[in-house]
This record gives structure tokens, sequence and C-alpha cells, in this order.
């Protein structure tokens, strides 16, 4: 964990002191991976082209401060230290992605790691509770 309190790293501008505790990251593929379809016999196909094998995340916390976003817009490419992890079979796998530094892990048969993925912004949100003192941000990307 980063002297700031948090797994998520984000290139650029980063992620500042008492912007990122108890947040959140999901990691989902996008749509374009999954074009399936039924035969004629009821059997479902995968038609999705290989490179179309990529995530989409979504980061949201809430916290004293906001994120580092003076500067960064839509299309920006950031490179993410993800806080989700994969995993894939030790004995047969290797990582389909590059691995966090110092993120892996062995339970049984699998390793678990985090990844590190080229992903581009496409959206942002910041709100702020000014009685509250509360930041509130969600960040939505890409992999590139």
């Amino acid at each position: 964990m980063s002297e700031i309190g948090t797994l998520l790293v984000i290139s650029g501008n980063g992620v500042p002191t008492f912007a990122s505790r108890g947040l959140t990251q999901t990691l989902d593929p996008i749509a374009a991976s999954s074009v399936l379809r039924r035969t004629v016999n009821g059997g479902l196909i995968d038609l999705s082209p290989p490179q179309m094998r990529k995530y989409k995340s979504t980061i949201t916390c809430t916290d004293i401060n906001g994120p580092a976003l003076d500067g960064v817009w839509p299309g920006d490419t950031v490179t993410v230290d993800c806080v989700p992890e994969l995993a894939y079979l030790t004995i047969s796998g290797t990582p389909e992605r590059p691995v966090v530094t110092g993120s892996e892990r062995v339970v049984g048969d699998h390793t678990y790691y985090r990844p590190q993925l080229v992903m581009r912004v496409v959206q942002y949100t910041t709100s702020t509770d000014e009685y509250g003192a509360a930041v509130a941000w969600q960040v939505d990307l890409e992999e590139d």
C-alpha cells in the first residue's frame, strides 16, 4: 500500500492524500467483448474478436479531498495500478495483463495479481458536500 493509504495508483496527477479512503473500483469486460449468438440448434457461440477482450473500470469514493483531475480530460490516457485482483491457474497459466509489482500471491492452485492497465478516461464527476466536508467523485475508464 502506498504512503497515501491506497492500492490505487493513477499515472500523471496521481491520487492525493485523503482522496481515496474507502474507494471502490470495478473491473468489467467492455460490451464489445461479448458477442454471443445462438445457432439454429440452440447452442451458444462466441463471435467476439479476441482484440476486443478489454476491461472497463469505474472508481468511486467519498473522502475529504477530491481526486487530482485538473488538466485531465475524456480521452486522456492514464496507467492504472488496479485495486481488484485477477487470478489464473498457477501450474498452467500466466497473467494476461501486466502485473503490479509485488501484488502476486498464490492461494492453493491459483495465483492472484493486480493488473496494471493502460486506460483512457471516459468521463468523471465530482461533487462537494460543503457542510459535511466530503468530496464524492467517480472516474470511468476503458482499457486502451
